[in-house]
């Protein structure tokens, strides 16, 4: 098996073929099939954070798993564990390229339109076989979406497939996410969706110059009308857009009653981190109910079907006193927060440990918005917009309020100095009663 390592490139995602170097070793990035591992894997890999890494387990936004602190010298022996999971790609280009999330309550939920689990196991299979889709940006994505009661809707990808209905019958609607949003090209079968979305790529691949890094949102007027025109002939038209509705991120922690007797619970890794042994007791507790399996989001969020509410209620207990957030009104579910120092080199800053500092601030002034702490202008951990942003440069932190990382802040202070007037910070905020 060609296991090829790559170190020091900049601009793309990190993957078990191709690790990523940062301050604190190897990043090792791990791709679930279908959006989910059982629990006998997840354990397994939480052993090998341990045993080859630092024990440092990263959640991505992309809804992968992330092995840290992994030495030059212990990769062959993590690969060879990852590869008897079967989770090892046949080649870094096929690794790359299987970059897709799909709605994390999949076959479970009553109220999603369609079953989406076999429309993404086939895209996943037509991207690592088809070699010239080889040639898309290592960042280039798609969705796949039950919409059921955890859309993803608000998710950025490049390619989206959304189960509608038309009349009785299912349908998937096909999307593209262009710099104006998401654009509905029109709608095919179930049977055909995943074809579609390969051909959407392609027409795509033939737009762009070879080893670009451009997204279907950088493509021009006259490339986009390129992909709407290759796409028109073999897409039945729509009559609506799929809903736009997005659920609040407190709405899916806890306990969720998917109705129809069917429950499932959501626990939260703050800022996207689990050590091995949180994830090994978080396991423990949900195999005792019969959990068989858990799934990845887009959130930072596992999720698991459970048998009842009790069963859940258990199970989200344990997870607390794992050190996993379980409660929907936790202030930590407001914030997001880069690795920070000393895992990235990008930063001097203990953006982690400053966050939760914050999160002991919201409570106290009423603060309901979102959250981002970053180590740098570059916005690992938010992409997009947040209430109030801390961006680090030279040991200081800038404040930007109602913008992302990359936006000019208003001033620049310290953070022990935030600390010691938290009225200035939050002073354009609405203020809880007394």
């Amino acid at each position: 098996m060609n296991r090829a390592v790559a170190f020091e490139v900049k601009g793309w995602c990190p993957g078990a073929l191709t690790p990523m170097q940062s301050g604190d070793g190897l990043i090792v990035r791990v791709r679930p099939r279908s959006g989910m591992f059982s629990l006998d894997q997840l354990v397994v890999l939480a052993d090998a954070a341990r045993r080859f890494g630092n024990g440092h387990i990263d959640l991505t936004r992309r809804a992968n798993l992330q092995i840290r602190g992994v030495g030059e010298e212990n990769l062959p022996g993590l690969q060879d564990v990852i590869g008897t999971l079967g989770l090892l790609d046949p080649t870094p280009e096929a690794e790359a390229v299987r970059n897709l999330m799909i709605s994390p309550l999949a076959g479970i939920d009553p109220a999603e339109v369609l079953d989406i689990s076999g429309i993404a196991g086939e895209l996943a299979r037509l991207l690592a076989s088809e070699q010239a889709l080889w040639a898309l940006p290592s960042k280039f994505g798609f969705v796949v979406d039950g919409c059921g009661s955890l859309t993803l809707a608000a998710e950025r990808a490049d390619i989206r497939l959304a189960a509608i209905r038309l009349g009785a019958a299912p349908a998937v609607a096909v999307g593209l996410d262009t710099q104006a949003g998401i654009e509905w090209l029109g709608s095919v079968s179930p049977a055909t969706a995943a074809a579609a979305a390969m051909e959407a790529a392609y027409a795509f691949l033939k737009v762009i110059s070879n080893g670009t890094r451009q997204r279907m949102r950088d493509l021009s007027v006259e490339g986009l009308a390129f992909v709407r025109s290759a796409m028109k002939r073999r897409l039945d038209p729509l009559t609506r857009d799929p809903p736009k509705i997005d659920v609040s991120l407190d709405r899916r922690v806890g306990l969720l009653d998917l109705g129809l007797g069917r429950f499932a619970v959501g626990v939260v890794a703050p800022f996207g981190r689990v050590e091995t042994d949180q994830l090994r007791k978080c396991a423990g507790e949900m195999a005792a109910f019969g959990v068989k399996e858990i799934r990845l989001s887009p959130w930072r969020i596992l999720y698991a079907e459970v048998s009842s509410a009790s069963a859940g209620n258990a199970i989200l207990a344990a997870a607390g006193a794992a050190g996993f957030v379980a409660e929907p009104c936790d202030p930590l579910l407001r914030i997001e927060a880069c690795p920070g120092a000393p895992a990235c080199r990008s930063t001097s800053l203990d953006t982690r440990g400053d966050a939760r500092r914050l999160a002991e601030l919201l409570p106290r002034f009423g603060f309901e918005g979102t959250a981002h702490v970053s180590g740098c202008a570059k916005g690992c951990a938010k992409s997009d917009a947040a209430d109030l942003t801390l961006v680090g440069a030279d040991g200081l932190y800038g404040i930007v309020r109602n913008g992302t990382a990359q936006d000019r802040p208003a001033r620049s202070c310290s953070f022990a100095a935030l600390v010691a007037d938290p009225d200035a910070l939050f002073d354009r905020f609405q203020r809880a009663p007394p």
